[in-house]
């Protein structure tokens, strides 16, 4: 027995009539893009930031179009209040185009007009597709362009998302500060090029780590404010064709009090509505962020090698079973995962230089990809930042037998007699030492260059972690 179909409504465009799921919001425009692009299965609804950002910016249009005289006020209050609705999460389901899509953007502004529309009809007690009540280009859309509109709702909801990336490296650069807190009397030997160096606390290991990821929050402040000029206002390539005089300045003040985010409007919105410099400038630094993390997680996997075979300097908390077939091998998997968000986000830098240096004259088309990449990166890299803060870094112990050892047997302790007896004889102390397997201080007696009192005294390991010059 065939089930009935469902009922729909008759939308039109200029490549003439489509049926539309009569429940559906989003109307026809959605649906030829839906069938232009499937190309992830992601859609913008799975990315809120967005949908949030875009009802920020319709909001601040239909407001400032209503105070302006280009929208009334009936329209413009049931825009705003969908605007509201989607704010708070309603409807996103019904934002279905993919986040890669041609076009620059313009199958998201669609969505978003048709989404709006239909919802403000219902709210003014019409009904979906009563487009001569309230139209999604000539009342959502008004005074705007795609090319205004989707740049800036980028810029938003990156805007939002690197907020939560620098909270969760805040977060982790806090528990390094912990760490290296907790280690700062421990005493391990250093390493450079992989070989024994000089003696150090692993608490000042920990605080360099700490130091690294300060830095990089620094910096990703100081690009996330690149991105807080905005084009909105230059609808087409920056001319303002189609909105009132006054309109630009008037929606990015309303945009900045509507989404809380310092928004400014560009000197320039010829240059803005053309320029994706802002994006790679930031995509940059994620890339510089992801770097170094990525190197504090190889530290992490190489100081934890082992248990019998490797470096074994620290102790990761176990957090799962590491092998099928090995019995009690548990692997280092939570830096492992985070050296993987970083190839990502190396991976999507690329991505985003090449789409920016493909723009061609007063637009570049290739924003839906840049915009994708930037989110993810973000995304990733905050939750990567979070699992490693508190599966891993929260967790760390000491090997204290393994690093008191390798401390009393190091010949690198050699490196701080240099001042007192000069490089070739402490070379030939560390080399006999390795040699004969004696310590350094009864490899030095027997060589007649110091007694084993005197390097007692000299080399007290403590004081080899601070900048000394020994003299004798």
């Amino acid at each position: 027995m065939s089930s009935s179909p469902l009922p729909t409504r008759r939308e039109h465009d200029f490549l003439g009539d489509k049926a539309i799921p009569a429940e559906a919001y989003w109307g026809v425009h959605t649906a030829r893009a839906v069938e232009n692009f499937p190309i992830t299965g992601q859609t913008i609804g799975q990315v809120p930031e967005l949908i949030h950002a875009l009802a920020c910016v319709k909001q601040a249009a239909a407001r400032t179009n209503a105070a302006l005289g280009v929208l009334d006020g009936e329209r413009a209050g049931a825009i705003a209040q969908a605007c509201d609705e989607l704010m708070v999460g309603r409807l996103h389901d019904q934002f279905i185009v993919d986040v890669i899509q041609g076009g620059a953007g313009t199958s998201t502004n669609m969505n978003a007009n048709e989404v709006i529309a239909n919802r403000a009809l219902e709210l003014l007690g019409a009904v979906k597709g009563d487009y001569a009540r309230l139209h999604p280009n000539d009342h959502v859309n008004a005074s705007q362009s795609t090319n205004d509109v989707y740049p800036t709702a980028l810029r938003l909801a990156a805007w939002v998302g690197i907020g939560g990336l620098l909270a969760a490296m805040a977060a982790l650069r806090g528990a390094f500060e912990l760490k290296a807190e907790e280690f700062k009397t421990v005493l391990k030997i250093g390493r450079t090029q992989l070989q024994d160096a000089v003696p150090m606390t692993l608490g000042q290991e920990f605080g360099a780590f700490a130091v690294m990821i300060g830095e990089d929050e620094q910096r990703l402040r100081e690009a996330r404010s690149l991105i807080e000029e905005i084009n909105l206002g230059a609808t087409a390539i920056g001319t303002g064709i189609n909105a009132p005089g006054g309109y630009a300045e008037q929606v990015v003040r309303a945009l900045a009090a509507i989404s809380g985010v310092p928004v400014v409007a560009s000197p320039n919105l010829v240059e803005a509505t053309q320029d994706t410099g802002a994006f790679v400038q930031l995509s940059g630094v994620l890339k510089r962020v992801a770097c170094k993390l990525s190197k504090i997680c190889n530290d992490l996997r190489l100081l934890s090698s082992g248990p019998q075979a490797g470096f074994g300097d620290i102790l990761l908390p176990a957090r799962q079973a590491g092998s099928s077939i090995m019995p009690g091998k548990v692997n280092p998997v939570i830096p492992e995962v985070m050296n993987q968000v970083a190839f990502e986000v190396i991976g999507n830098d690329m991505t985003i230089t090449m789409a920016s240096e493909a723009g061609q004259l007063q637009l570049n088309a290739f924003e839906p990809i840049m915009g994708w990449a930037l989110f993810k990166s973000v995304k990733h890299l905050t939750q990567a930042c979070r699992t490693l803060q508190l599966n891993c870094i929260e967790g760390i112990l000491p090997n204290h037998a393994v690093l008191q050892r390798r401390v009393a047997e190091s010949v690198t302790l050699v490196t701080a007699l240099n001042p007192i007896i000069g490089y070739e004889k402490a070379a030939l102390i560390a080399k006999t030492a390795l040699a004969t397997g004696g310590t350094i201080a009864a490899t030095a007696e027997a060589l007649g260059i110091l007694s084993q009192a005197e390097m007692a005294t000299l080399l007290v390991p403590e004081r080899l972690t601070q900048p000394v010059r020994l003299v004798g």
